[in-house]
């Protein structure tokens, strides 16, 4: 049990050079509360044309399926909130966690050292790292953990520090010493998320319809955006920030540290006409290592097009 204890500090310590904002670990089990939640959104199709969110549905629920002998989930936050950078209040807007690098690639390179320290100090161990990429329900894991809880807008949020942070975990078949105190939910009798939201994506207290979210219909969706949308899109031309800028809980968020979330000068300097007018080669320079690519050119053009 002392080697437990000590393999958690450890770790957890070792997250904290890296960078992360958060570190919590939960015993690696069927996540039974979010079975029925994840089989109505579904069934009501509140995924859209994600289609990839049916697909691994035991996965989702079980990360003993994701790696054998699996004991513990590592959850992990990384802070990404920055300043509204974009001078021209005309332009069409950017969410603030894509104002630098694909954090996908900035928070595995991260993990991959957090493993490497675990093989290292502790002994070689089993595990994969996860960054929103495959069938892992990394807020239920975070809550579990006891690194927030899961606010109306469907975020996690922190009592300390607020939403702006990326979720990530770890995976490995070794025993840690378990968060076993989940953080009560303090949204209290706010609504200010479900009544900011211009596209009425949020249909009830902890329930957003993703097929009708900015963020999904500026990035996920590959068709054209429903005319239904026109006027509501409140100058978003990629991802939102809405429900999380109106959260009472974020005038605690603190600037990030990291340096590959510096965004790109352009980011600032772009007026409404640049973006316009933006071409495929000042598309791949501003965005070479961005989330943006995610929507590619073509994505970014008819977002700005249903904007004007």
């Amino acid at each position: 049990m002392q080697n437990i204890s000590a393999y958690s500090k450890l770790i957890k310590a070792e997250a904290e050079k890296l960078g992360f904002m958060f570190c919590g670990i939960a015993k690696a089990e069927f996540l039974e509360d979010e079975a029925p939640k994840l089989e109505s959104w579904l069934s009501k199709g509140m995924h859209g044309e994600m289609h990839y969110m049916e697909n691994h549905f035991d996965k989702r629920l079980d990360p003993r399926l994701l790696v054998d002998g699996a004991k513990s989930v590592i959850s992990l936050g990384l802070n990404y909130y920055n300043n509204n950078i974009q001078i021209d209040i005309t332009s069409p807007k950017i969410s603030k966690y894509a104002y630098g690098v694909d954090y996908h690639s900035v928070i595995k390179d991260k993990l991959k050292q957090l493993l490497n320290t675990i093989n290292t100090e502790i002994g070689e161990v089993n595990g994969r790292a996860f960054v929103d990429s495959a069938p892992v329900l990394d807020k239920a894991w975070a809550k579990k953990a006891g690194l927030g809880w899961i606010g109306k807008n469907a975020n996690l949020i922190s009592k300390k520090t607020g939403s702006f942070f990326f979720l990530a975990e770890l995976i490995i078949d070794l025993e840690l010493e378990y968060d076993i105190k989940p953080t009560a939910d303090h949204c209290g009798s706010c609504t200010r998320c479900i009544d900011a939201c211009p596209t009425d994506a949020i249909v009830g207290p902890y329930v957003v319809d993703g097929s009708r979210c900015i963020s999904y219909l500026t990035i996920e969706l590959k068709n054209e955006i429903p005319n239904e949308f026109k006027g509501k899109m409140d100058n978003w031309m990629f991802g939102c920030d809405i429900c999380q800028d109106v959260c009472p809980w974020n005038r605690f968020s603190v600037l990030n540290s990291e340096p590959a979330f510096i965004p790109p000068p352009e980011l600032s300097q772009f007026n409404k006409s640049d973006w316009d007018e933006i071409t495929s080669e000042t598309f791949k320079k501003v965005f070479k290592n961005s989330a943006v690519k995610r929507t590619r050119f073509e994505g970014l053009k008819r977002n700005i097009k249903f904007l004007s």
